[in-house]
């Protein structure tokens, strides 16, 4: 029986997967990306940090539980696409609407019936790459050039999706300013849970309106794009260094590497999925984590700029994180507060807070003996 609404992804360089579109779809274009999680999609399609992409999820079933609204990282969604193999109704005892709905609602094109696992293969052989949802193969030479010509907003990703104003959360002795340079909500509970009063400022504040808050330590968010196009972030950071502990999540553990003096790289496909392994090198043990990122931070960069690997990727070997020799800083790469994903390495976050409130320093924390 022919397809009654036919969708097409058109690749960059004219490759073309065929599906289903589904209705309510308008076409779109963005940097096409894929996701290992077998779960947690609620949480990937509210992440700021897939502003202006494409996500494909390589798990065949989504939908499967519905949507919580509870479990949203944003109030909306930032990518431009979803793509999935099937997208299914679901049932759960705290389901409040279908992931259909969800979609329809916040208006993002769905493409489904793809064969997500050979698209992903084709990803990792080639790269991610700009990519359009189109209900028809019309014009197929101006939907190539689109796709070639996709370029973040005038604003940059990190300025469109970050907060504009003050926000207060939490209640405690210790105070944490928190740069949103498109934050998860899962980052703020993570920190206030454990009895800080938290300032979530916007991406572009200064070094002198940040410490105008009286921070006991700072927090650099996860975010959106190159972080080299951050000037204004990494400028803000290099005059904060060594005047108040820093932990850098995701974007922020490389826009802290380029403050330190450290250069990153844009990776062929980048890491997204909740099943990461990473090596502690103080230890030897390894974490399952959850990551969200298509730049990295060049290991031998880093080398003269005072700053050890924490954390090393058992995949490719990439840095997933780095503690100053003399500095209170530390910064990780993938996302210490999970959701979605294990939370085997929610003790970053315990670090963080301990040295804040001087139980441990950071020395003493990168000096942890290995087993």
């Amino acid at each position: 029986m022919p397809n009654s609404n036919p969708g097409y992804l058109i690749l960059e360089d004219g490759h073309v997967f065929e599906g289903i579109l589904m209705e309510g779809s308008q076409p779109s274009s963005g940097e096409v990306v894929f996701n290992t999680s077998a779960f947690g999609y609620e949480q990937i399609l509210t992440d700021p940090s897939y502003a202006g992409q494409i996500v494909v999820m390589t798990y065949p079933l989504i939908g499967n539980y519905g949507v919580n609204h509870g479990l949203l990282e944003a109030e909306t969604p930032w990518l431009k696409g979803f793509v999935v193999r099937g997208l299914n109704s679901g049932e759960h005892y705290k389901k409040e609407e279908e992931l259909k709905e969800f979609l329809q609602k916040n208006k993002l094109a769905c493409l489904t019936g793809i064969d997500t696992r050979a698209l992903t293969r084709f990803i990792r052989n080639r790269g991610a790459m700009g990519g359009v949802i189109s209900p028809s193969l019309d014009n197929l030479e101006e939907r190539i050039r689109e796709a070639r010509s996709i370029a973040p907003p005038a604003e940059g990703f990190v300025r469109q999706v970050s907060r504009k104003d003050i926000k207060r959360e939490g209640a405690g002795e210790k105070r944490i300013v928190l740069v949103d340079y498109g934050t998860k909500k899962s980052i703020t509970t993570s920190i206030t849970a454990r009895g800080c009063e938290l300032m979530i400022v916007p991406a572009d504040s200064s070094a002198r309106a940040i410490m105008e808050l009286n921070p006991d330590g700072l927090v650099l968010s996860n975010g959106p794009g190159d972080p080299a196009e951050c000037s204004y972030a990494i400028e803000t950071v290099k005059e904060l260094v060594g005047r108040i502990p820093i932990l850098g999540i995701c974007l922020g553990h490389q826009i802290l590497a380029l403050a330190l003096g450290a250069v990153t790289r844009k990776m062929v496909f980048g890491h997204r999925g909740s099943n990461h392994p990473v090596k502690d090198l103080r230890t030897g043990r390894v974490y399952v984590t959850a990551q969200n990122h298509g730049y990295m931070a060049d290991q031998a960069s880093l080398a003269a700029c005072g700053a050890d690997v924490l954390f090393t990727n058992l995949n490719d070997g990439t840095v997933e994180g780095l503690v100053h020799r003399e500095l209170p800083i530390m910064s990780v790469q993938f996302h210490p507060e999970a959701s979605p994903g294990p939370v085997d390495t929610a003790f970053i976050i315990d670090d963080f807070i301990d040295s804040v409130k001087g139980i441990r320093t950071f020395t003493e924390l990168a000096a942890k003996t290995a087993v």
